[in-house]
């Protein structure tokens, strides 16, 4: 295609795809593959300067307004923010900005503010003598969309600033959704969609992103609505001031913004040199996932408003500031197959066989589809051009399809009734979201069984992975778990690759795994619903494996940590005959049948929950969470309104100690974990 046609077709491309993130909410396509056509079109514009056009998407900023909702002309123009994407990028922005300054002669050392790029809607609030009066989208940068009423139900917005306020204050910043109110979204949408299916209605779509979710949100047309969904905002800019001196710097303006008791992201830092950024940067890229709230990037600016007003805007975005974009999470791909795969209980697991596609710092050509509902729900089918997302160490799961870019007459994919490893039936109970295979021979559930059983936190039997496992399968060595205690070593050392130092290896792993606490084995037992935290409760709970299985189910369920449903599947399984012989093979092997000793240290922390974050000196995360069990208390992974402290120790989880904040759960410098445990309440001066 000639670079005429292809611009052309660019543009077409772009201005729908805006049409349906910033108008309707609802994009097609991830952000990434978004930013690939952008640069595409800039790209060829540069080389074709004459064909650049006031109107092309390189040259504007957003989208129209919504007709449902009164415009609003700013009178600040609110501007968007180029992209670099990686550090190259972002070094050749810091160097045209010194090259800049120089021409006008600025020379000096430049100061930075970086910030985090919340992925939500941009928003301008006006505040006239203190009060809100305006709250408006940012639209097409000159002309937003009027949703005053709806952001006011936002709790995070002050309605009323505190005292000192300006005559006129303009305030720019993000609305997004966190993630925990996205989660309750999502599973309240399912249910609703349950009871319209039982009623013969029609449901609506599941929300797929937090930002998408937020931004529908917003634009609701009753604001009880929005109030209800949870939206919460950060204020990242000053647009118009009247009746007050402006700050001199971007960081002494959000402090300002602070003590006039607007939200300002506490993740901010003030650097003095580009390499102090790309730290920045680096540290993001790993612990994006830390935070209760999703972003996309980190927005770099020069500190000093003067340098930011000499360096001035192009047509669409300030030449004082870039967002460095983090790795894409989501990219489109085509869908070449869906498959199944039996796991160790027998679940049977769809998944899409991928073209592959780079997501999330790794190139993807499998992701999870969940179970059979979310199949039908997605309603993807081989050869749809589909969503992948991939975040952090997440499986990569398939979001959806690319509906426009569907191929006429593309068949449902269909559920399979055959297991496809062993042919039997599979089978999905009632009450159930997961479709199984009901063979206890199967030859895929046997080899995740016994894999799991070697695996970490079970009986943790290193050189006994899933490659180790198939191969003592396929040679008859190995056929449930029990016989991993009574290996065939002398035909493993002729096998290729083995040799005596390999087995001799193996041996100490297997024979020092019999004295694994109690609670792994019971998770190596591969018992349907039960995890490595009831494993635990189980065996501190009951004190053996005989008296586990000899328990009733009211016996099970007593135990605090172990549900009805989890209690019913350990009865049952203990209450099949081969099952139990099984398990006496093990008993008779060796390993450990006893849990673990009651304590004898005070029970100062009898029934609460203390969170552990960061590294505490002294201990593991591991004996930190232990020592805080042996005194009775609970340690679990997440911090809820239960929760009784929370121990801060070096480089902590951002998203605990923000969730923390907003509970009101104290927090404890390592410093005075001895003492908490040791007394069983919060240290003076050590909570907050």
């Amino acid at each position: 295609m000639d670079p005429v046609g292809r611009i052309d077709d660019l543009r077409e491309q772009i201005r729908g795809h805006d049409r349906r993130y910033y108008q309707l909410d609802a994009p097609t396509i991830p952000d990434a593959d978004y930013d690939a056509l952008v640069r595409e079109l800039r790209s060829l514009e540069v080389q074709h300067p004459d064909l650049i056009t006031p109107d092309s998407p390189t040259q504007t900023v957003g989208g129209p307004v919504l007709t449902q909702f009164s415009p609003v002309t700013h009178a600040v123009r609110m501007m968007s923010l180029d992209n670099a994407m990686d550090r190259d990028e972002l070094r050749a922005w810091g160097e045209r900005t010194d090259r800049r300054l120089a021409s006008l002669g600025l020379d000096g050392t430049v100061r930075y503010v970086c910030e985090l790029k919340i992925d939500g809607l941009a928003m301008s609030l006006r505040y006239e003598d203190g009060d809100l009066v305006q709250a408006a989208t940012r639209g097409d940068g000159r002309t937003g969309e009027d949703v005053t009423a709806n952001v006011s139900t936002i709790s995070d917005i002050p309605t009323r600033l505190g005292a000192h306020a300006p005559t006129v204050l303009e305030v720019r910043g993000e609305v997004y959704l966190p993630l925990e109110a996205f989660r309750r979204l999502q599973e309240q949408t399912v249910a609703d969609n349950a009871a319209a299916d039982a009623a013969g209605r029609k449901g609506r779509p599941v929300p797929v992103n937090p930002r998408n979710a937020g931004a529908g949100s917003l634009r609701q047309k009753d604001p009880t609505v929005t109030a209800s969904r949870g939206l919460s905002f950060w204020a990242y800019q000053l647009g118009q001031v009247v009746g007050a001196d402006t700050p001199p710097t971007h960081s002494a303006a959000l402090d300002w913004l602070r003590t006039l008791g607007l939200p300002v992201n506490p993740e901010t830092r003030i650097l003095d040199s580009l390499d102090e950024v790309y730290d920045f940067c680096d540290h993001w890229v790993e612990h994006r996932h830390d935070l209760p709230y999703e972003i996309d990037g980190v927005v770099v600016k020069v500190d000093d408003l003067s340098v930011q007003s000499a360096l001035g805007s192009t047509s669409k975005a300030p030449r004082w500031a870039i967002a460095y974009k983090l790795p894409p999470e989501e990219r489109t791909t085509t869908l070449l197959d869906i498959q199944v795969s039996i796991g160790r209980t027998g679940k049977a697991t769809p998944f899409a066989v991928l073209e592959p596609v780079f997501v999330g710092g790794s190139t993807v050509g499998l992701a999870t589809l969940h179970n059979q509902d979310q199949v039908r729900l997605k309603d993807v089918r081989p050869g749809d051009t589909v969503i992948v997302r991939k975040a952090g160490d997440v499986i990569p799961e398939v979001v959806g399809p690319v509906l426009e870019l569907r191929p006429d007459g593309l068949a449902e994919w269909a559920f399979p009734t055959e297991c496809p490893s062993c042919g039997g039936p599979l089978v999905r109970s009632e009450g159930e979201a997961q479709t199984r295979c009901v063979n206890p021979d199967c030859p895929q559930k046997v080899l995740a069984r016994i894999a799991h059983f070697g695996s970490r936190g079970a009986m943790d039997i290193e050189g006994l992975g899933e490659q180790q496992v198939q191969l003592f399968l396929e040679l008859g060595l190995l056929h449930d778990v029990a016989d991993v205690y009574s290996l065939d070593y002398e035909r493993i050392r002729e096998l290729p690759r083995y040799g005596d130092t390999s087995v001799r290896n193996l041996r100490a792993a297997v024979e020092a795994s019999k004295s694994r606490p109690l609670a792994n084995l019971l998770f190596g037992l591969n018992i349907t619903h039960l995890g490595q935290a009831g494993g635990e409760a189980l065996a501190e709970g009951l004190g053996s494996l005989p008296a586990i299985m000899d328990a009733s189910v009211d016996d099970l369920a007593a135990v605090d940590g172990v549900g009805p449903v989890v209690a019913a599947s350990i009865h049952d399984f203990f209450g099949d005959p081969a099952n139990r012989r099984l398990v006496q093979r093990l008993i008779d092997a060796g390993v450990n049948i006893q849990g673990p000793e009651r304590s004898v240290l005070p029970q100062t922390l009898s029934g609460r929950s203390v969170v552990v974050t960061g590294s505490v000196p002294g201990h593991s995360r591991e004996s930190a969470e232990a020592a805080v069990k042996a005194r009775g208390g609970k340690s679990p992974g997440s911090v809820s309104k239960k929760t009784f402290a929370v121990v801060v120790g070096d480089d902590p989880g951002a998203s605990k100690v923000t969730k923390a904040e907003s509970l009101g759960v104290p927090m404890v410098s390592a410093a005075l974990f001895e003492e908490l445990l040791e007394t069983g309440e919060i240290p003076t001066g050590g909570g907050s």
